[in-house]
């Protein structure tokens, strides 16, 4: 592996990861708000989000495709990071000239073009990380990149949000659109390295899935991603619930959050370099569950603030840690198609994560379920002897 500048390679990562940030906070706290706004109801926002969502779910084949493809000789990973970030920003600039409310599906085709282009650089940027950065950094990588991404998240829900209520929509969009060309620079200052013969494209590299150990993985990342993502999505019902607060406190609660995000995704970065895979991970329970409790049962409103800088940081570091852990367990032939593989896993334990989290709520209530959600992440636990047994693989 030639030795390339740190700082260059750990900001390229935490800049792409940021411009991601930036539209997957904008979906997430701003878009429903946009169209309702343009007339249209919950249901048409439900099935646009479904739809935006089918490129992560066949990134796997952008990671075969950057695996064995070298596009035109410049490289298996920088071209394609280029044209994701070329088709976001084209996206960007043409959707600000569509009411949703009058031409719902066209809006919905240029968002699933625009996530398209995202889901390729991003599993691209995944691939390059696993390709050019040594072993005993890539947890203080997946700091940098999940703290990346968060800090766009805080963008998105403060700055973004302030332009949409005091300018409007289409210079939301204006700016996005901006944002995503930020990493480009640095990009072509990164080099990709020479492929050695076990890193070119191998199907039979895929035989990996049938490890214990790598199914070990999968299934934490699963359970971590279930936890965490379904209870984030019920702290802002849960607060306005129970104290009362109004949307414009719920996107400062979203931006202290992020912050508590990039904390402690950039603490358990460097816990998982300096004590190893086991520890870190195991921080991330004694963190996450905890964070749960306090979810449940804060009745104070200064303390809220308190509880959601603990869960940001909870949240930040088990992310982080368990990337770092997932890119560990990949084979070098087929790194980005591996380890988009393990991420679509977490994103089937988001997708039930919100489902069971929804329904839990009402059923049972915000407490019940934080308190629930809580006692799931031990499910974790038993995984740790496969994970972690003496000559574990790489």
């Amino acid at each position: 592996m030639t030795s390339q500048n740190k700082t260059l390679r750990f900001s390229l990562f935490a800049l792409l990861y940021f411009t991601q940030g930036t539209i997957l906070g904008y979906f997430a706290s701003m878009n429903a708000l946009y169209m309702l706004e343009s007339g249209l109801d919950m249901g048409k926002v439900g099935i646009f989000a479904s739809i935006a969502l089918i490129p992560f779910v066949i990134k796997i084949l952008f990671g075969m495709l950057s695996d064995r493809y070298n596009l035109l000789g410049l490289g298996h990973r920088r071209p394609y990071i280029v044209i994701g970030l070329f088709v976001q920003f084209v996206c960007l600039l043409l959707v600000a000239n569509v009411n949703p409310g009058q031409n719902y599906w066209l809006f919905v085709a240029l968002a699933f073009m625009l996530q398209m282009g995202m889901a390729f650089y991003d599993t691209c940027t995944d691939g390059l990380a696993l390709d050019i950065t040594p072993e005993k950094e890539k947890g203080i990588l997946q700091g940098f990149m999940v703290g990346g991404r968060s800090i766009g998240v805080i963008v998105a829900a403060s700055v973004a949000g302030f332009i949409a209520q005091n300018l409007n929509w289409p210079i939301v969009f204006y700016f996005l659109a901006i944002l995503t060309l930020v990493p480009l620079p640095l990009i072509f200052f990164v080099k990709e390295i020479t492929r050695t013969p076990e890193m070119r494209f191998n199907w039979g590299a895929f035989k990996a899935f049938k490890n214990k150990q790598v199914l070990a993985v999968a299934a934490v990342g699963l359970i971590i991603f279930l936890v965490i993502v379904g209870a984030n999505q019920n702290v802002n019902p849960a607060f306005s619930e129970r104290f009362g607060i109004d949307l414009s406190t719920a996107v400062l609660v979203t931006t202290v959050w992020g912050i508590g995000c990039v904390a402690g995704a950039l603490i358990g970065g460097v816990i998982m370099d300096k004590t190893g895979n086991r520890n870190a991970l195991l921080l991330s329970l004694v963190l996450v569950v905890p964070a749960m409790v306090l979810l449940a049962l804060v009745k104070s409103l200064p303390l809220m603030w308190a509880v959601v800088v603990f869960f940001g940081l909870a949240y930040g570091l088990s992310q982080a840690v368990y990337f770092a852990l997932a890119m560990k367990y990949t084979e070098p032939s087929i790194a980005a198609s591996m380890y988009s593989i393990l991420m679509a896993v977490t994103n089937i334990g988001q997708g039930i994560g919100l489902g069971v989290a929804g329904g839990l709520a009402k059923s049972g209530g915000f407490p019940v379920t934080f308190l629930l959600f809580g006692g799931l992440m031990f499910l974790i636990l038993p995984f740790f002897p496969m994970l972690f047994r003496k000559k574990a693989a790489a």
